[in-house]
């Protein structure tokens, strides 16, 4: 099967116990997600989440300016995955992820501001899980299989 480079990695974040995201330049994910992550070994098919520059946009273009980081994705790339088929593969750098579910309404969201979780239904982002583990640093390109 054919890929291409689609993309690129723009941002990466991890949860901590106290709530804090953290935005480091590189990331470490194995088969329980992402590591040093308050979610890591919790629910695999949740483990790892991709959000785009669509997603920040869509916010944006709804009057809703939210900073990077927010939509608690864990990669935020410059292309929307939310095409992808469940079962469709993301090459990022070495690193192989499998979507695993695609994002639905997130109550959570209405933290930041209550019109986001209607507003980001289809279009948050998409769930996926580490197939292949290692290093996915910003500026890796993505490619979607």
């Amino acid at each position: 099967m054919a890929s291409s480079d689609v993309g690129v990695v723009k941002s990466l974040y991890f949860s901590v116990k106290n709530s804090n995201r953290e935005n480091p330049a590189e990331l470490e994910v194995d088969e329980d997600g992402v590591c040093l992550d308050k979610f890591y070994a919790k629910n695999i098919n949740r483990s790892i989440l991709i959000a785009s520059e669509h997603s920040y946009d869509l916010a944006k273009e709804n009057g809703i300016d939210i900073e990077l980081g927010s939509l608690a994705e864990n990669l935020f790339i410059d292309i929307n995955p939310y095409f992808l088929a469940v079962g469709s593969k993301v090459y990022v750098g070495d690193v192989i992820l499998e979507i695993t579910q695609h994002c639905t309404i997130c109550n959570s969201l209405s933290k930041v501001d209550e019109k986001l979780p209607e507003l980001l239904k289809a279009d948050r982002g998409v769930f996926s899980k580490c197939i292949k583990s290692g290093t996915i640093k910003k500026g890796d390109s993505v490619r979607f299989v």
